[in-house]
């Protein structure tokens, strides 16, 4: 039993490494060089129609309600 329980303890240990490797290379991919721009972009996407939020074919269907 001894040497089913260490096993188990072992593979314990290399499940928590890929873990955390996963995670830190996660986190390096997200903050690499070159990507601000597209952070940017993407961070700016409900804003894009502030001056127009509604779309023509809205302001047709409550004219036509009226």
């Amino acid at each position: 039993m001894e040497n089913a329980t260490l096993l188990s303890q072992m593979a314990d240990n290399w499940m928590l490494l890929a873990m955390f490797t996963l995670f830190v290379g996660a986190i390096l991919w997200a903050l690499r060089p070159g990507t601000r721009e597209l952070h940017n972009e993407t961070a700016n996407i409900p804003f894009r129609n502030e001056d127009h939020p509604g779309s023509s074919e809205t302001e047709e269907l409550q004219h036509e309600q009226q």
